[in-house]
């Protein structure tokens, strides 16, 4: 290329200092890179020309791992980095928790539930399922007491105890009367001489009045009889007493003195057929 002396342009447009001659012919000032003398037009034969410096250009094709590479992994590095500190703070902070949750469950003054739940104390009896039906009734808690009286006159005939007012009584007869200080009446047991003094009140009125006293102290319950010596005592609780009755015809008397079981909802009590004790008209 013919360039004017005494610089250059390379092909990349660069500018290149050549050295400088004198041409043999006119003395011209003649690069050394000319071919002929740009004054006089003698050729000046091929020189060579000193080596340039070879500026290496290396594809960035061939250098192997792109530099945006190493940025890309520089941030896919960071986020790796960043995610697992994420988890261990998430793990340590589940551990906290837990720790803070057995210390509040193991000691009774951490936590206090100022609005603790309520139960209600009463507990309603089972139901009772009525066998061919959908609805269920509840089981009764008071007692029913029904009773079927009679008494057996001398001829053998049994007849019910009509009018008649029957007691369940929280002891014994007998333990009742012995208890009020009451003597028996000669050659009778505690409960035939109340029988004597229910049939003469007159004669044995001390102990009539003072036996009827004694028993009322224990009356439970208390029923009447209709005509046809039934009577039922409503509302009883259950448990166990002493049903007592005394009744009187003109020849004598009948004393019920026996201890009862009564149980929730209905109980009856068929009575056997109480025999008169008969009292001739010269007794007494």
């Amino acid at each position: 290329m013919l360039c004017p002396p005494p610089f250059c342009r390379d092909f990349l447009g660069g500018i290149i200092a050549m050295p400088i001659v004198n041409c043999p012919e006119c003395g011209h000032d003649v690069s050394t890179a000319a071919v002929a003398c740009p004054g006089c037009g003698k050729p000046l034969g091929i020189s060579t020309a000193p080596a340039r410096p070879v500026v290496a250009r290396v594809d960035k094709q061939e250098q192997g791992i792109p530099p945006w590479a190493f940025v890309a992994f520089g941030v896919i590095a960071v986020l790796v980095l960043f995610f697992i500190f994420a988890m261990m703070d998430t793990a340590n902070a589940n551990i906290r928790v837990g720790v803070e949750g057995d210390r509040a469950g193991s000691s009774g003054t951490d936590r206090v539930d100022t609005n603790p739940p309520s139960y209600d104390s009463t507990v309603p009896a089972p139901p009772t399922s009525v066998p061919g039906s959908q609805t269920s009734v509840a089981q009764p808690e008071k007692g029913v007491v029904r009773i079927d009286a009679k008494v057996v006159s001398a001829s053998g005939d049994p007849r019910p105890v009509g009018n008649e007012k029957f007691y369940l009584l929280e002891n014994d007869l007998e333990q009742i009367l012995s208890d009020a200080g009451l003597r028996p009446i000669e050659g009778n047991t505690l409960a035939n001489s109340l029988g004597l003094a229910v049939m003469y009140p007159d004669r044995y009125g001390d102990f009539h009045s003072q036996a009827l006293d004694a028993i009322n102290e224990n009356i439970e319950y208390s029923g009447m009889t209709d005509s046809a010596g039934k009577a039922e005592l409503s509302n009883v609780d259950p448990g166990r007493y002493y049903l007592f009755a005394i009744t009187k015809t003109a020849d004598g008397f009948a004393i019920w003195s026996s201890p009862v079981a009564v149980n929730a909802g209905e109980n009856n009590l068929n009575l056997a057929p109480q025999r008169l004790n008969e009292i001739r008209a010269s007794a007494g």
